[in-house]
């Protein structure tokens, strides 16, 4: 006969040391083969659970003096939500439930940071749509590419990393649709609506030969009055032994946000390859001065396996309502397009 043990649970019950639980058998959630019980054991991936949380809620305090590992956290925040399904399989196994109950504090601490980005639009009227596209120095169908763009119906389209090679190309294939156009550099805008002031922007740091220019200023004479849109293509990032390599790219973003604060206009939209996300602390003097889109995570970045958005419609006394990606054209990125409403926000 056999008898039952203080937990409850039959000797005859639990697995031997070394005998690997089954589907079917009765052992569940009572003490294992050393006398843990399911409140003692899986310590490890509760702590990990809970660091994850952690560097979810307080990505801004880990520091960005060596290596800038704050930045390369903020890069690809979004994908730390991954410990929450990870961790809970060794968390099931282990049959912890502490273990459990920790990684309930990563998945609410995700669903306000993101979740609200994976909620459907509203679908409401909107003014304007506006498609950003970093199209590649590249890319061997610059026609192809420019009919890929006119497919989303846009009124506002940025490109960047545009040759003088290709340029002509771009320029044929979107003047039916897009009357009005302004090159500076190797950026460009092309707009259903009259430009008006369009300069370049001296948004070159430091230690960049000259001949970089990557940044223009126009005012689009909308239906419902004038903007001021902006576009850009900051420098880019590496990651290298010596860790994330952002300087460049984040002095562009100071000399870019200082233009933005100086503008006149009250409205303002940026489109730009900003070679970064909205929750990168290099875009700060960005991110602190515009808004980025209320739905859609949206990843353009590459273009074979997105991982990271870093092609940005930002704006100021207006709303994006959603960002989208577009298909696939001959660029290692993907376009993105948003429905924007003129006014305050």
């Amino acid at each position: 006969m056999v008898e039952r043990t203080g937990s409850g649970v039959r000797e005859g019950d639990r697995p031997r040391r070394g005998e690997r639980w089954r589907p079917g058998d009765r052992w569940r959630w009572g003490r294992d083969a050393r006398g843990r019980s399911a409140w003692t054991r899986g310590r490890v991936p509760a702590s990990l659970a809970v660091l994850a949380a952690g560097l979810l809620a307080f990505h801004r305090t880990v520091p960005n003096g060596v290596g800038r590992l704050g930045s390369l956290l903020e890069a690809f925040l979004p994908w730390l939500g991954l410990a929450v399904p990870v961790l809970l399989v060794p968390a099931l196994v282990r049959r912890s439930a502490t273990a459990l109950l920790a990684l309930l504090l990563p998945a609410a601490v995700w669903a306000v940071l993101f979740g609200g980005l994976l909620l459907p639009s509203d679908g409401g009227p909107h003014h304007i749509t506006a498609v950003q596209h970093n199209v590649s120095d590249e890319n061997p169908d610059p026609r192809g590419t420019a009919a890929a763009l006119i497919r989303a119906a846009p009124d506002l389209v940025a490109l960047e990393e545009l040759t003088p090679a290709a340029l002509p190309g771009y320029e044929a294939a979107l003047a039916e649709e897009f009357p009005h156009h302004a090159v500076e550099g190797t950026v460009g805008l092309w707009s259903r609506y009259p430009l008006a002031d369009v300069r370049r922007l001296d948004i070159k740091p430091a230690g960049i030969g000259e001949g970089w220019s990557r940044g223009l200023r126009a005012g689009v004479r909308t239906p419902h009055g004038e903007i001021a849109v902006y576009v850009a293509h900051l420098p880019s990032v590496r990651i290298r032994p010596s860790g994330f390599s952002s300087g460049p790219r984040d002095e562009s973003a100071g000399l870019l946000g200082a233009a933005v604060a100086a503008e006149r206009l009250d409205t303002v939209i940026l489109l730009g390859d900003l070679n970064g996300t909205v929750d990168d602390r290099g875009l700060a003097p960005l991110t602190s001065r515009l808004e980025a889109p209320r739905r859609g995570l949206s990843f353009s970045w590459p273009a074979a396996l997105p991982v990271s958005r870093i092609d940005q419609i930002l704006t100021r006394s207006a709303t994006a309502a959603d960002v989208r990606t577009l298909p696939a054209t001959g660029s290692d990125h993907l376009p993105v397009a948003a429905r924007i409403t003129l006014g305050a926000s």
